[in-house]
């Protein structure tokens, strides 16, 4: 009975090492790849947060200048935010932000490129729409009509086509073209 067992076992143990010699080098390649997929997930991650901790750090930075009104202050940390942060949401606010501190502090040009640089280059299409409608607005008060018709026409999800719809018929009031007006009023009316 032992010669049996043994015999069986020396089989199980040929099936096996067939088996290895067969499959063994692409389970091997495929646990390496998923435990190097794996560690570059968690890289990846680690420098996001990174990157957003110290994005938050300089939009709090930011947040000071602009409670202290110090617009040499924004703009350096503008500056830094979209030279070293640009691709996340704190640059796109931090662009929001300093476009409203600048314009509050009669810098409009500062604060017409702060929304442009937002309208341009903001990753979220929410954050996209609304620099474009301030600088619709913006470009309103410089008597800039096409190029304000032109941010509100560009780029606007349907979750402001109402909004842009309503600014372009502000944008058509005056510049005395009331029909133009009155049809996007009625268009954003029904949206």
């Amino acid at each position: 009975m032992a010669t049996h067992l043994d015999l069986e076992e020396q089989e199980q143990l040929d099936q096996l090492k067939h088996f290895w010699n067969t499959y063994g080098t692409l389970i091997t390649w495929v646990l390496v790849l998923a435990a190097g997929a794996f560690v570059a997930w968690t890289g990846w991650q680690y420098w996001q947060r990174e990157q957003a901790g110290r994005a938050s750090a300089l939009y709090d930075e930011m947040e000071r200048g602009a409670q202290a009104g110090d617009t040499a202050r924004v703009e350096r940390a503008l500056a830094d935010m979209k030279s070293k942060f640009a691709g996340t949401a704190y640059a796109q606010q931090a662009g929001l932000l300093a476009a409203r501190v600048l314009h509050d502090k009669g810098n409009a040009d500062a604060s017409r490129a702060a929304l442009a640089w937002v309208a341009e280059q903001a990753t979220d299409p929410g954050y996209q729409a609304v620099a474009r409608l301030r600088l619709a607005g913006a470009l309103m008060e410089t008597k800039s009509y096409d190029e304000a018709l032109k941010q509100l026409s560009t780029g606007i999800p349907k979750e402001f086509e109402a909004l842009a719809a309503d600014h372009k018929g502000d944008v058509y009031m005056a510049q005395a073209k009331r029909e133009e007006a009155k049809a996007e009023y009625r268009k954003a009316w029904a949206m």
